[in-house]
């Protein structure tokens, strides 16, 4: 048998031993990192440095999404507010709140506020929000009612047949352009609009990607 195999062959146990470590080591710290509420549970609601209502600003007070997240309609990131943001109202507003200390801090000293992101794609994920809002997405489809949210919380799964199943058909979670941050507002089919819904995939070339390389790029 000797002058078939070998004598290298005997390490191969071993070697197929460590490999196999090797990859259930890469995997389980792979669902480490990406299988936590960070990424996927439903109902993750981290404790902010700053209890920031969007309830209160967003609803009660019907301050626009695009004021704090500005670059949602134009890059893929919505954008984190800064701490000049909230001073632009709160150097006028409870400007000796003791909540608000963190943001005096950081006003002052120019470092950021230390947020905790709520919806945070895994990093082999792409997603550009300009083109979702620029096409009838509105906020809530992804996010839930968040004008309703004392605290916000990962409301919807973003799982990738969350994802799918919309780019399948759009059509019945399109609003009217106009609509998409006004986060009462209704979809075209909740309206029994949905044939206008899609004339509107049919004009504004509504074709997102089904294919794997539209979102892992």
């Amino acid at each position: 048998m000797s002058k078939i195999f070998p004598k290298s062959i005997n390490a191969l146990p071993v070697q197929l031993l460590i490999f196999y470590c090797v990859l259930g080591g890469v995997a389980a710290a792979g669902i480490d990192y990406y299988a936590t509420p960070k990424y996927l549970k439903v109902g993750y609601q981290p404790v902010q440095p700053v209890p920031f209502e969007h309830s209160l600003h967003a609803g009660q007070l019907g301050i626009d999404c695009r004021y704090c997240h500005a670059s949602v309609e134009k890059s893929a990131t919505s954008s984190i507010p800064t701490s000049q943001t909230c001073m632009n109202c709160h150097s006028q507003i409870k400007t000796t709140s003791p909540v608000l200390e963190v943001v005096r801090e950081s006003y002052k000293t120019g470092d950021a506020i230390p947020w905790i992101k709520i919806h945070q794609n895994p990093d082999y994920v792409y997603f550009n929000h300009s083109a979702h809002v620029d096409r009838g997405i509105s906020c809530v489809e992804c996010h839930g009612k968040v004008n309703e949210m004392s605290r916000v919380y990962h409301a919807k799964s973003h799982s990738m047949s969350f994802c799918i199943d919309c780019h399948r058909d759009p059509a019945p979670h399109l609003r009217n352009p106009s609509d998409v941050f006004n986060l009462d507002s209704k979809t075209l089919a909740d309206q029994g609009k949905l044939d206008e819904a899609k004339q509107f995939v049919h004009d504004w070339k509504v074709k997102p990607p089904t294919s794997c390389s539209g979102c892992h790029r």
